[in-house]
């Protein structure tokens, strides 16, 4: 059994490389950048106004102004500003030549004959000059961004249409066990629904790596061996439920083994989660993860996704918060890493949730996280500061 530590360091030290093809911007959420992006323009384009106003010279602007045009969103200025003139423009106009000050239509006297006279003491520029947000051939973003909406923005605005972006690692799933029924069956004496693999599933899918369930094997080596290779047929990364512990009818490490999986480790100073496995085959990786649905969920958010994120060359970020206990927490063992699934109050204080164990699926549903009491500690004191992995 090794600390957590090292099992991450071993999980994360994998890698190869991924290929890349070039995705319609609309369909790359959640992919990674496999380039750089440059702006084919400056942003603004232009120097635009900021405000609905008008745009005159600084030096004339307490006197009284003729208006000569009207300058609308999306239409060129057709005349020059002089002196004692103004241009009336809206937001995101030109800004005609000859003007270098707009000030806001609210701020004005309207006067006869097509006449106004500023009437506040100071006014600021109220322009958006050239290329002051993006430069010309500047990187707006940078090879390995994973790709969230506010990038689809910036992939629009300077024309990135078709980005070029890691593949999608394929992950396969498959749950073990002869007491699972599919989720759509009721179970019988002895049975239980398979939660373990659309759990999966759904965490797979929202790394925005593809997922392939590849079904439930019963507990016995053929089908084990069986499920296994129809896994590694198409697949970078296998996840598997159960199986993995001691008992009589856990044989998924033994199989593993013969199919020439080389085993990096068994057991984890972790918990929950203590029985995972971790593997390499080739360019593929296998993680064995426990039955209980707790289990899986947690050891997915601490080993698989940080070799997912490796993979596809992004840094990965846990999102850990530092927010002080709301109450004291006791526990009587202390020889493995425990994580706990918490609550975050409207005050910021961290609050255990009802955890009855690795089975107690219901535990993470109204979960904002996971702390980490360490190995050789038993309690966390009202006040202290943890840091909150968020989910």
């Amino acid at each position: 059994m090794i600390h957590f530590e090292e099992a991450l360091k071993i999980v994360t030290d994998q890698g190869f490389d991924i290929d890349s093809e070039r995705v319609d911007f609309n369909q790359v959420l959640n992919r990674v950048l496999a380039e750089d992006i440059k702006s084919d323009m400056p942003m603004p384009p232009f120097d635009k106004s900021a405000v609905d106003g008008y745009a005159c010279k600084k030096e004339d602007l307490f006197e009284i102004l003729e208006v000569i045009e009207i300058i609308p969103a999306g239409k060129a200025p057709s005349k020059i500003v002089g002196s004692k003139q103004c241009s009336k423009i809206m937001t995101g106009a030109p800004v005609p030549e000859g003007a270098d000050t707009i000030f806001m239509v609210e701020d004005v006297e309207e006067l006869p004959d097509n006449k106004v006279k500023y009437l506040k003491e100071s006014v600021k520029n109220n322009v958006c000059y050239i290329g002051e947000d993006i430069k010309a051939k500047e990187v707006v973003l940078k090879k390995g961004t994973l790709i969230k909406p506010q990038h689809i923005a910036v992939l629009a605005t300077v024309g990135a249409v078709n980005p070029l972006v890691y593949k999608k690692i394929n992950i396969g799933v498959i749950s073990t066990g002869n007491e699972l029924v599919e989720p759509n069956i009721k179970p019988a004496i002895s049975q239980i629904r398979n939660s373990n693999a659309y759990q999966l599933l759904a965490q797979v899918e929202n790394l925005g790596a593809e997922a392939n369930y590849i079904g439930i094997a019963l507990d016995t080596e053929e089908s084990i061996r069986e499920v296994l290779n129809n896994a590694f047929e198409n697949n970078d990364i296998v996840l598997l439920t159960g199986g993995v512990s001691m008992g009589d009818f856990d044989h998924v490490p033994k199989v593993l083994q013969e199919l020439g999986v080389q085993l990096k480790f068994k057991s984890i100073a972790v918990q929950p989660g203590r029985p995972t496995v971790f593997g390499v085959r080739d360019k593929q990786y296998i993680f064995g993860l426990p039955g209980n649905p707790v289990s899986s969920f947690v050891q997915f958010e601490l080993l698989v996704k940080p070799l997912v994120y490796k993979l596809t060359g992004v840094e990965f970020d846990s999102k850990k918060i530092i927010l002080p206990m709301g109450k004291v927490y006791k526990r009587k063992k202390s020889t493995r890493l425990s994580w706990l699934p918490v609550k975050i109050n409207e005050k910021g204080k961290v609050f255990p949730l009802e955890y009855h164990g690795s089975a107690h699926i219901n535990a993470l549903t109204e979960a904002d996280g996971l702390i980490a009491v360490p190995i050789g500690q038993t309690t966390l004191k009202k006040g202290e500061l943890v840091d909150v992995r968020q989910i």
